[in-house]
């Protein structure tokens, strides 16, 4: 069974589940002073809970007619969401405090208040004239385990914020609103608290709104003290702005922005070689990685808004790839035109250690590593060779560090290692 959050949009709502089936055996008098010698059976759909008469309810009947007197008056049991396992009053205490974080992010373009049954966004039409939405929806994988075995739950939403957030900014688009998802076996609201706290301070950072949501506690489908998280966001950019990567030509530079670790993408083969090839725990320190294996998996995923943003009111970029699942391999090529290929010099950035350790360990194969972590590289800018000291001069001004790892060629729309 679940029950379900939105604000300004958080309102609650119910919502059916669960499949078990609880069966009372009810003895009708008519029925019995007739002859009928078996108990009419009512079924009572319950959610996700599976209960027990007593036999002297649930049992057949006595046969033959029976004396009013000696028929059973036994009430049968009342039920509430809460026997099911789901909690509205503490999920409502919940909401209370949700509400309040929402609305820390809340900016002039917001135009509900909580409580409604969808979130009303404006979109300023003369800084957009022609305005376009940007959408995306992602969450943030089997970090999730890590973040359990440590109890640390205020990154994670930030991860998933900043994720989304660069995103859509690779398109051009401002981030606009955001929403989330939060699934639980049994709601703990100092954890679901932790997560939304994290979100709503990644949303302010990045001058989003978080303005709806939904919790949902489903008794029975989750482990205890897990959950699932997931985030869509809207961003908007005027049609004269889009960046689709269309004006590519051969001897644009590529810059690469640097990641501060794993980000979100890659924690199933990270974890099976930490936890279980090398029998790390999130405690351990590790030399090779000059820290502890849980700190250097749980780094935030670096959101490259601000950033991003001045290079495009710079017009010094013709494309921009978010390096996520896949690797430079797979997402570089999907912002180029086509007759474009890149060239990426291997060597050309420093990578964290944790990469080279984790290739170490399990014997990696290069290609493998290269498509399935960022190995360093969060961001990648491709831009016009005229445009690239200017880029520079941007980098330096808001003190980010930035790499040429390669460039533009004509060939095939691929990735190729140097």
């Amino acid at each position: 069974m679940t029950h379900r959050r939105r604000f300004s949009t958080r309102a609650l709502w119910g919502a059916g589940g669960g499949e078990s089936v609880v069966k009372a055996a009810i003895v009708d008098p008519e029925f019995a002073i007739s002859g009928m010698n078996r108990p009419i059976t009512a079924c009572l759909n319950l959610g996700m809970v599976q209960c027990h008469f007593p036999r002297k309810i649930c049992g057949d009947a006595p046969s033959g007619p029976q004396p009013l007197a000696q028929q059973q008056t036994t009430e049968p049991r009342t039920f509430t969401y809460a026997d099911a396992g789901v909690d509205i009053e503490r999920a409502n205490r919940t909401k209370q405090r949700i509400k309040y974080l929402a609305h820390k992010t809340f900016n002039r373009g917001v135009l509900s208040e909580i409580g409604g049954f969808g979130g009303l966004f404006s979109i300023d039409k003369k800084k957009y004239p022609d305005p376009v939405l940007v959408s995306s929806v992602d969450g943030v994988g089997t970090k999730l385990k890590i973040a359990f075995e440590m109890g640390l739950h205020h990154t994670i939403g930030a991860d998933l914020v900043n994720h989304c957030v660069n995103d859509i900014a690779v398109q051009g688009a401002a981030p606009m609103f955001f929403m989330d998802y939060f699934a639980t076996g049994k709601l703990q609201p100092e954890v679901i608290e932790k997560v939304i706290v994290g979100i709503a301070d990644a949303c302010k950072q990045n001058g989003c709104a978080l303005i709806g949501g939904e919790t949902a506690e489903m008794p029975g489908f989750y482990s205890n003290g897990e959950y699932d998280l997931a985030g869509f966001i809207v961003g908007v950019v005027d049609r004269s702005r889009i960046v689709t990567g269309k004006v590519v030509q051969p001897g644009d530079v590529l810059i690469g922005l640097p990641s501060t670790g794993l980000h979100t993408n890659g924690y199933s083969l990270a974890r099976k070689l930490f936890f279980e090839v090398a029998r790390y725990t999130p405690d351990s320190y590790v030399n090779e990685i000059k820290g502890k294996v849980g700190t250097e998996l749980m780094k935030t995923h670096k959101s490259y808004w601000a950033i991003v943003r001045r290079m495009i009111d710079a017009e010094a970029v013709s494309a921009m790839a978010h390096i996520t699942g896949g690797g430079i391999t797979e997402n570089l090529p999907r912002v180029l035109p086509k007759g474009m290929g890149a060239i990426v010099e291997i060597h050309s950035w420093p990578g964290p250690p944790i990469f080279e350790h984790l290739q170490k360990i399990g014997n990696v194969p290069r290609d493998e590593m290269l498509r399935t972590f960022n190995m360093g590289i969060g961001m990648i800018l491709v831009v016009p060779a005229k445009k690239f000291k200017k880029a520079q001069l941007i980098l330096e001004r808001c003190s980010e560090k930035g790499y040429v790892i390669g460039r533009i060629v004509k060939g095939e729309r691929r990735v190729t290692y140097q």
